[in-house]
């Protein structure tokens, strides 16, 4: 390829949307979207790719005047958007059920930031998450995204993604899968924890000297503990399980 064709008008524009399109994935899916991650260090492995990648664009079938350019850049930037809200719902099912299950504990004021999204979080959220991050990592979901990224390359011309009405059935089914999924994960702590305290009442009403928060607390905390060192294993499963589902919705989708 001369050097005439390779900084020729469509080239340069393939090479911006291509930025365009690893950068919003960055931005979006889970692991590279991590708030420790300098934005520097995201825009420069988009900047890496982009360039380990431009070689296999396929010739553009768009105009270059400026209001085709600025809507197919829109349309990279909800590319990562959507590939990113598909992945977050299935990752996020860990978030919603460790909230249930801090409420449970009684630890929802105890809360700190969370290195993966930023704002603050109880801290058996935290916990549930750098595990199910870890895991997600041993699984290789960071390969799965470069792969689905070199694959949409073909699959999804640049300029050219359309949100379909497919995704937005799917966004909606994930919603629902998210809470249904996080309420199953936290149901045997909250089923354990009703039971405590429908036993702590009886205590109560047969011993009056019983005290509820000093002794029932730390018993509650403890069987908690006890059930989530027990069920994590296949909590981290599910929710392995459930990223996966996720990816291949996007290769059928895509």
């Amino acid at each position: 390829m001369e050097w005439a064709e390779i900084f020729s008008e469509g080239r340069t524009v393939a090479f911006i949307l291509l930025f365009t399109r690893f950068s919003s994935l960055f931005m979006a899916v889970p692991i590279f979207s991590h708030m420790n991650i300098p934005i520097s260090i995201k825009a420069a492995m988009a900047f890496f790719f982009t360039v380990f990648f431009f070689g296999s664009v396929p010739p553009l079938n768009i105009p270059t005047d400026a209001l085709s350019l600025t809507v197919a850049i829109l349309g990279e930037m909800l590319f990562g958007l959507a590939v990113g809200v598909v992945l977050q719902l299935a990752y996020h099912v860990i978030t919603f059920a460790g909230g249930q299950i801090s409420f449970m504990m009684g630890f929802s004021l105890a809360s700190a930031i969370d290195p993966q999204s930023g704002v603050s979080m109880p801290i058996i959220n935290q916990f549930l998450s750098l595990m199910a991050l870890m895991v997600l990592l041993v699984f290789d979901l960071h390969h799965w995204i470069l792969l689905y990224a070199s694959a949409s390359i073909s699959a999804v011309p640049l300029g050219g993604f359309m949100i379909t009405p497919s995704l937005f059935r799917y966004i909606i089914h994930a919603m629902a899968n998210m809470i249904v999924v996080g309420f199953m994960i936290a149901f045997p702590i909250t089923a354990l924890s009703m039971l405590a305290d429908v036993i702590f009442g009886m205590l109560m009403k047969t011993m009056p000297q019983f005290n509820l928060l000093v002794i029932g607390t730390p018993i509650k905390i403890a069987i908690s503990f006890l059930v989530l060192m027990a069920t994590l294993g296949a909590t981290l499963m599910i929710v392995t399980a459930q990223t996966q589902d996720a990816y291949n919705f996007l290769e059928k989708l895509f």
